[in-house]
């Protein structure tokens, strides 16, 4: 089994940075991609990042490319989520996801999830 917490959430204004932190515990964790993805009221929750186990290769949504920065430490079993230059349509519960093989976009290729921590930001 696999167990992801999130953390790192919190509220600021806009263009500031947070860092968020999903610990992995269980499975081996260094072949399993990890995924941000984030889910504001009303929407389908979304992709925004994902990097893959073994060679750490990184995709982000178009809407924050050039802000946000996926990175893991697999000494640590941790995946990280760097958020720079914050707007307020970044707003939303951010989850993190992890899948036992390539990197994938959608939600339904992930079977384990975390319960989520809440980003708001302020204009």
């Amino acid at each position: 089994q696999v167990r992801l917490v999130e953390s790192g959430g919190g509220s600021v204004q806009a263009g500031d940075s947070l860092r968020l932190s999903c610990a992995a515990s269980g499975s081996p964790f260094s072949s399993y991609s990890m995924g941000w993805f984030r889910q504001a009221p009303g929407k389908e929750r979304m992709f925004v990042s994902v990097i893959s186990g073994n060679t750490g290769n990184t995709y982000y949504a178009d809407s924050v490319k050039g802000r946000f920065t996926i990175s893991r430490d697999n000494a640590k079993n941790t995946v990280y989520l760097q958020m720079n230059s914050l707007k307020p349509e970044d707003t939303a519960i951010y989850y993190c996801a992890a899948r036992a093989g390539p990197t994938a976009h959608n939600t339904r290729d992930y079977p384990y999830w975390g319960q989520g921590t809440q980003v708001t930001v302020s204009s």
